[in-house]
């Protein structure tokens, strides 16, 4: 594999009062300057303008250990680095398995905390929420299409990027920027994850070939599937013109094996059981206790060309593009009980109860609430693509100008969906048992063969996410005393985001009536729920997707009209436009190097949003009238950096770097919906007031480069969350569709508050004896809102271990990964914590010869189980087993 070595770089702005970590860095940066004799000491001379750009081949883990190494040392701000051969050595299936291993940096399989899904989905730094790191490729935006639909519309629509859309295979390499700089796209509070995939003129030889094959089997779900990759690459023997063409064909079987706490609510004193035992008015009772079902098959395709030619030595022209498609249709079975609902909504009086801390842990009745929760989703997907035009200059000797334009777009979708619920029988009686699966039985009932029918629905949904971008940037050399040259530059762009909720049905008038969905004998796996503990029930019976659809589309059983079941309380439309302008001063001297800059940047934000009512409204949804109403903002945003490097020796490196950086809220946030769970009697909202997440940063760091291939580092860094979005609770009252009643609902909403995040990183890399090596991090991060309670995705502790061998013909690695406890955000008016947890991931290669190689990866080989809880771990939310995944494949390149 080759690839270019990549500069990175990046800023950090300042401000008047600052920490005092930020006055020691500010400190540093100045000595560095001024300690410069006479400030007249020349800087190296540039290269040879007329040299060819500097190739560098890489074999062998080792050889992009070494890569990797190489530019984040030469780096002027503070970067990690993922080299392409890092990646093809790893056990990584998408981009953000690719850099899970990276120092502060954290992974989850879930974009709003719904639960894991077997993939790692979202990327956060430093113990921040996904949406606070800024996703570019090749430095430019990428737009996301989330295939989930709560990540479509309500208010888990965020501004991360979906990494299930990336696979690894189109990666050179991966820089995470920590620091910020002037030249730096704004958007990242965090740091910058910026994808960069290969181009022609990079390839050593003139031709390249590469091709895989994998089978990739599951554990829990018991299937095999096929995978394929390939890529194509020429230049010309004059390296002045190249084309690439990468294409992917992933198959995945899924399976999730949960017990879903879905939110807890408070017993009403009005309920009969609070005027049969005051003391239980106000206490929590679970809402439902689900034995969830999970099941789904993955097919991502797609592919990424690149043109690349250079009519003379001073210019080169380049267009690339990239598409993934993602069908992943789905079916989730859940067999609730319904505590919540049999105190408040039925008024029943328990037998028996049991309290613990403010909360009802355990409970019996003699009728049931329950139901059961049959999801068929035939047509849920997304994609994401772009297309980017990108040159360079070199006007003169030391002027050189270059910039790009293009266009990405994402969508996901939901279509054709049918929800049928039965009812349960018997009795009910729970037990909850803290980080352990809850205990729940029918007495009386029976649940291995279906009730009758007890509500019916199902809907479309989607989210379109598309951006136009334009840069031009400029560099002249100046070689003058400390100032080595001068960045300046332009960037204009125009992000639009919608989520559309067209259809919610109901049931029909002969839904009711009708018998309910074929079903022939199918039930739960016989093994369902064995990973997770607590000797949970698999005698559930469960429907086949196909019947499920047949019931759907029988006239009468459900009401399917997109004008009385347009649900616009979900939808909204945001434009954001941006413009910036940068200057940026390259400075270097006897040993030491960096940079100080200034970015502006004008924000213009609309958002429409459907409000109820209204002087003259829209008419004929069942959910009411309402009028699509402009909200619109204009800020602006001033954001200093500063960066330096100073050498010691030869083998340690010191860097600082302050700077200001923004964030601008989640688009869901922004939109200002309300999206409404009737069962659950939960509410999402949003907030088109929100101020952007703005922070001061500041960072100090120590590497020493003790041995080839070897280093150690230390960092500490500091976030003033100066405003930064928070989610809070209230309630409210709308109309229920499923009840037919105002219903009074508990509102998880967006508001603004201040907050700081600092911590530590520490990173040790090293061979061992001839073939052997390891590499390992930790990162401490304590973030706080300014109430003291948690910033949401903040885990105290994150590290990574990583064991390697290597030889001629043979390589193998072992990761094993751990993230402490943190809070993934608020659903159903209750918090979500992820319990810490590690993964332990394991890779063989075996090199046939120049030409073939075996490989074997394979994933969550400890059999992890998700664990989530509320406020407490004496209120569990969830429990997710995924299963181990292997893949066996077979690589080949000429």
């Amino acid at each position: 594999m080759t690839f270019r070595q990549h500069a990175a770089s990046t800023t950090t702005p300042a401000r008047t009062g600052l920490t005092p970590i930020a006055a020691a860095v500010g400190m540093m940066i100045a000595a560095a300057v001024y300690a410069t004799p006479a400030m007249a000491q020349q800087a190296t001379p540039p290269a040879n303008a007329d040299a060819p750009s500097t190739i560098v081949t890489v074999s062998g883990v080792r050889a992009a250990l070494e890569q990797s190494l190489k530019q984040k040392r030469n780096a002027d701000s503070v970067v990690e680095v993922v080299t392409a051969e890092d990646i093809g050595k790893m056990p990584d299936k998408n981009v953000a398995d690719a850099i899970q291993r990276l120092p502060g940096v954290n992974i989850q399989s879930s974009a709003g905390g719904e639960g894991g899904f077997g993939e790692n989905d979202r990327v956060s730094l430093r113990g921040t929420s996904p949406s606070l790191q800024q996703t570019l490729f090749n430095g430019h935006a990428i737009s996301t299409g989330d295939w989930f639909v709560l990540n479509q519309f309500g208010g888990n629509v965020g501004r991360s990027s979906s990494f299930s859309l990336l696979p690894s295979e189109l990666v050179s390499s991966v820089v995470v920027h920590k620091s910020q700089t002037a030249d730096l796209v704004e958007g990242g509070v965090s740091g910058a994850i910026d994808v960069i995939t290969r181009r022609p003129l990079e390839f050593k030889k003139a031709l390249t070939l590469e091709a895989s094959v994998q089978a990739v089997y599951n554990d829990l779900a018991k299937k095999t599937e096929p995978q394929f990759s390939g890529l194509f690459a020429w230049k010309n023997d004059s390296n002045t013109a190249g084309v690439l063409v990468q294409a992917f064909s992933e198959k995945t079987t899924v399976r999730r094996d949960g017990q879903e706490v879905l939110g807890y609510v408070t017993v009403g004193k009005n309920s009969a059981a609070a005027k049969a035992n005051p003391a239980l008015a106000g206490l929590y009772v679970p809402t439902f206790i689900g034995a969830s079902l999970f099941e789904q098959k993955k097919k991502r395709e797609g592919g990424a060309f690149d043109v690349e030619i250079k009519p003379s030595k001073e210019l080169t022209l380049d267009l690339n593009g990239f598409y993934s498609k993602l069908d992943a249709p789905h079916q989730n079975t859940n067999w609730l009980a319904a505590p919540g609902n049999s105190f408040n909504r039925d008024n029943l009086v328990p037998l028996s109860v049991v309290t613990k801390g403010g909360t009802i842990t355990g409970a019996s009745f003699a009728s049931n609430s329950g139901e059961v929760d049959n999801i068929y989703r035939p047509d849920a997907g997304g994609e994401a693509y772009y297309v980017d035009f990108n040159f360079r200059y070199r006007a003169t000797q030391d002027l050189t100008f270059s910039g790009k334009a293009g266009m990405t777009h994402g969508e996901g979708w939901d279509h054709g969906d049918v929800y049928y619920q039965n009812k349960v029988n018997g009795g009910m009686s729970f037990q909850l048992n803290g980080l352990s699966p809850a205990s729940v039985s029918y007495p009386g009932g029976v649940t291995t063969s279906p009730g009758g029918t007890a509500w019916a629905g199902g809907g479309e949904s989607q989210s379109i996410d598309k951006e136009h971008y334009a840069q031009l940037d400029g560099e002249l050399r100046i070689s003058q005393g400390v100032l080595d040259s001068v960045k300046f530059g332009v960037r204009a762009t125009d992000h639009k985001r919608s989520a559309e909720h067209p259809l919610e049905s109901k049931l029909g008038p002969l839904g009711g009536s009708n018998p309910g969905p074929a079903w022939s004998g199918q039930q739960y796996p016989s093994d369902f729920a064995s990973n997770l503990g607590g000797g949970l029930s698999s005698a559930y019976f469960r429907y086949d997707g196909a019947a499920l659809g047949a019931w759907g589309a029988v006239p009468g059983n459900r009401v399917i009209d997109f004008v009385a079941r347009h649900n616009w309380q979900d939808e909204f439309k945001v434009n954001e436009k941006t413009t910036a302008l940068y200057g940026m001063a390259n400075l270097a001297g006897d040993s030491w190097s960096g940079n100080v800059g200034l970015r502006g940047v004008r924000t213009r934000q609309t958002s429409i949003v459907n409000l109820s009512g209204g002087t003259n409204p829209i008419t004929g949804s069942a959910f009411g009238p309402y009028t699509p109403t402009t909200f619109e903002r204009t800020y602006n945003d001033v954001l200093p950096s500063a960066n330096v490097k100073y050498d010691v020796n030869q083998d340690l490196v010191v860097r600082g770097a302050l700077a200001r950086a923004i964030s601008r809220p989640d688009y869901s946030a922004l939109g200002g919906s309300v999206s409404l769970n009737d069962d659950a009697l939960s509410a999402s909202g949003g907030n088109v007031k929100l101020d952007p997440v703005r922070s001061n940063n500041a960072e100090i760091s120590a590497e020493w480069y003790f041995a080839p291939k070897s280093s150690l580092s230390a960092g500490l860094f500091y976030m003033d969350l100066v405003s930064v979005v928070a989610q809070g609770g209230s309630v409210g009252t709308f109309f229920n569709n499923k009840q037919g009643k105002m219903t009074e609902y508990q509102i998880t909403s967006p508001y603004t508050t201040s907050g700081k995040n600092k911590g530590v990183e520490l990173s040790y890399q090293q061979p061992l004896f001839s073939s052997f090596g390891v590499l390992a991090n930790y990162t401490y991060a304590d973030g706080k809102l300014a109430d003291g309670t948690e910033l949401l995705n903040s885990s105290k502790s994150t590290y990574n271990i990583t064991g390697f061998y290597e030889d001629a013909k043979f390589s193998a690695r072992l990761a094993y990964n751990y993230r402490s406890s943190y809070k993934a955000g608020v659903d159903r008016g209750a918090a979500q914590h992820v319990k810490g947890a590690g993964n332990l991931a394991g890779s063989l290669n075996y090199k046939i010869n120049e030409q073939l190689s075996i490989t074997f990866d394979a994933l969550n080989l400890t059999n992890t189980t998700i664990k989530m809880y509320a406020e407490t771990p004496d209120q569990p939310r969830a429990f997710y087993s995924n299963g181990r995944t292997f893949y066996l494949g077979l690589r080949a390149k000429l």
